[in-house]
């Protein structure tokens, strides 16, 4: 009779402990694609950010050669 007890406690224990691994990892994935994701979009925002830089510094060239152009007038 106790045996029985402990068999179907120890079982329940088990199930509890199996959905509570299942919910882990379910939230695991989750948080796995979130990094990936946020590496990707980084990755591209950081290629954006390199074009701007690039079309910054030939404006600011630019404008230079106006300055002296307009400074000759």
């Amino acid at each position: 009779m106790v045996v029985g007890e402990v068999v179907g406690t120890s079982g329940d224990i088990l199930k509890e402990l199996g959905s509570v691994g299942r919910w882990l990892q379910a939230v695991g994935v989750v948080v796995v694609l979130w990094v990936v994701f946020e590496l990707f979009s980084f990755i591209i925002n950081w290629k954006r950010w390199k074009v701007l830089r690039t079309y910054q510094k030939d404006i600011k060239r630019i404008e230079r050669k106006l300055d002296k152009v307009l400074e000759k007038r």
